[in-house]
């Protein structure tokens, strides 16, 4: 091999060896975690984190109640009625329909702006939390960073852990707040890379606060919206915007259920 030749091959073996150390690793336990934490906080700040976001990665911790959760998902197994007889559609359906009658301008105004109908909101949100009853207990920036540090889904959840660190930067969140075992916060539980890009302030307040229901709301009709949300067209499977809600939860019986609860709530 020419000399030259020789040192291309040499550097070019540097650099990919140089790649590989500066990519943080996963892993399957708790021993590598704060390792890899140490490397990630470099690709985060690469990535547009700042000094509060680092402070709140540097002191997460290993979540192993997240990753139990995440290793045990059983629902979305069951078939469509077993689905929604767990979940409570019916209650979810009758609360959404009073919810809609207390409060039906600023149902009517999310409409008007985004083009989604109540119910699917609603329908949503009665899923999720039980309309705010319980928004999670545990830490969203473990959660997330540890989804991210663990091999399974690493590359699926690393923007949402930026996206996490970055909420933090912006004062959205804290080291401390409290939501879902796989990160997901608010009233909707929004991811937190999905609660960065699509946020909204409804309230009006300076601030995206996914705890404060009209953001929340408002926020989960812009996801819609921006996902090919197409106002006035239906939402029923094989109608077009039955595939938007697709993108809100990737599991069949939770995109039907939505659907059916949904044209109930709206009457």
């Amino acid at each position: 091999m020419p000399f030259f030749r020789k040192i291309f091959a040499i550097g070019f073996t540097i650099c990919l060896t140089s790649g590989a150390a500066m990519a943080a690793k996963c892993g399957n336990t708790s021993s590598g975690f704060e390792a890899w934490k140490a490397s990630f906080a470099k690709e985060a700040q690469r990535s547009g984190v700042g000094k509060r976001g680092l402070q709140a990665l540097a002191a997460s911790k290993y979540s192993s109640a997240t990753i139990s959760a995440d290793r045990n998902q059983k629902s979305f197994r069951y078939s469509l009625s077993k689905f929604m007889q767990i979940r409570g559609s019916a209650t979810i359906e009758a609360q959404g329909r009073k919810r809609l009658a207390k409060n039906p301008k600023f149902y009517a105004s999310l409409e008007k702006h985004y083009g989604v109908p109540a119910g699917v909101l609603l329908a949503i949100h009665g899923m999720e939390t039980g309309f705010g009853g319980f928004m999670g207990d545990t830490r969203v920036v473990s959660a997330i960073v540890t989804l991210t540090y663990d091999c399974r889904r690493s590359d699926f959840f690393k923007p949402h852990a930026i996206g996490a660190l970055k909420l933090v930067d912006q004062g959205m969140i804290t080291g401390n707040t409290r939501g879902a075992k796989h990160g997901e916060l608010g009233h909707t539980q929004f991811l937190p890379g999905n609660a960065y890009k699509y946020g909204v302030d409804a309230s009006g307040d300076g601030r995206v606060d996914l705890y404060n229901l009209a953001d929340a709301m408002a926020t989960t009709a812009n996801f819609l919206r921006k996902n090919g949300w197409k106002p006035g067209k239906g939402y029923q499977e094989g109608q077009p915007n039955f595939r938007v809600i697709k993108e809100w939860n990737a599991a069949t019986v939770y995109q039907q259920a939505i659907a059916i609860m949904a044209a109930k709530i709206d009457g």
